[in-house]
């Protein structure tokens, strides 16, 4: 397995998300999803993508579970501060207090004592930056953190919490049919040394030509309520999948393949986390780092999915008010 710096920390070139290793497309299988985590040491994949939100905290348990006697085989990376209203709308809490309580939660529910990578899930706009990375930074001096990002922020405000503390990476979504961060935001991570962690990077499984359309999606399947996945839109992107689909055959691999050696070609500094609760899709996705892209295939690719050519947005409205703040 390839080895990336993000920032100074050495982690492999693809990470696993485990978001849904808990409800989020549905209800995966907890023992595969275990399996799955310890599949991916066995193919020298180190970097666990978490969140304390995920399943209310049972993702961070499940991995607990996953990793106990092996916890030195991986770079566990977490994140606070992204939340929701009694009434389901979304809210962050950046308040140094909260940054504290929420680490201190998250160590337990991981049992470790110290996270690897500590993230800002979404920025607290009532909160200066400054004040949510400073209190992070006592974390990083304390021994509970030892190294610290910020999720889906503006080049301004990844200035301003790099200029606090330094920032190790910058997770936001990055795909074949999410190319926004192209530009202003890839650039300021290169200028400053910071690493890019593209999430995502298989449009929420749609590029790994698996949807076909809303009636593959189970009952409670988040990706039912993102506009997308609507019908019209679907319709639509599904012609994006056609040629994806096209490019990979005459590359000998799989879509999915395709879609991730795509955005480990944007830069050694960049890291996809392809999430997955399955050892098959893993491995079938570890395979990607071995492809090298045809001129022929990367400039086909970069016509079908130019930068807009998804249909949609990529979040609801309520939820897309809360990034690149």
């Amino acid at each position: 397995m390839e080895r990336r710096k993000l920032g100074q920390l050495d982690v492999s070139a693809i990470g696993l998300g485990c978001a849904t290793m808990t409800p989020f497309y549905g209800e995966p299988d907890p023992i595969e999803a275990v399996a799955t985590i310890r599949r991916a040491a066995e193919l020298g994949i180190d970097l666990l993508d978490t969140s304390d939100t995920y399943g209310n905290g049972r993702n961070e348990e499940l991995i607990s579970r996953a990793i106990a006697g092996r916890r030195s085989e991986y770079v566990i990376a977490s994140k606070f501060g992204n939340l929701r209203r009694p009434d389901g709308t979304p809210a962050a809490d950046g308040r140094p207090e909260y940054v504290r309580l929420a680490c201190e939660r998250s160590l337990r529910r991981l049992r470790t004592e110290a996270i690897d990578l500590y993230y800002i899930h979404r920025v607290d706009p009532a909160v200066p930056i400054e004040d949510t990375v400073g209190a992070m930074s006592v974390l990083v001096r304390d021994g509970k953190v030892r190294f610290l990002g910020i999720s889906e922020a503006s080049p301004r405000t990844i200035r301003r919490a790099h200029a606090t503390h330094a920032m190790t990476a910058v997770p936001i979504e990055y795909s074949l049919w999410t190319r926004d961060v192209e530009g202003r935001v890839l650039d300021t991570c290169r200028e400053l040394g910071i690493g890019f962690v593209g999430y995502s990077p298989l449009g929420r499984g749609f590029l790994t030509g698996t949807v076909t359309g809303r009636e593959a999606m189970r009952d409670g399947d988040a990706r039912l309520r993102m506009p997308r996945f609507q019908e019209d839109n679907l319709r639509q992107n599904l012609e994006l999948v056609a040629g994806l689909r096209r490019l990979a055959a005459a590359e000998r691999c799989t879509p999915a393949q395709l879609a991730l050696a795509w955005v480990l070609s944007r830069g050694p500094w960049v890291v996809p986390i392809a999430g997955t609760s399955h050892r098959r899709w893993l491995e079938e996705n570890t395979a990607a780092c071995d492809i090298a892209i045809s001129a022929a295939t990367r400039q086909a690719l970069d016509k079908i999915s130019r930068p807009g050519a998804a249909a949609g947005a990529r979040y609801p409205d309520r939820i897309s008010r809360t990034l690149g703040i």
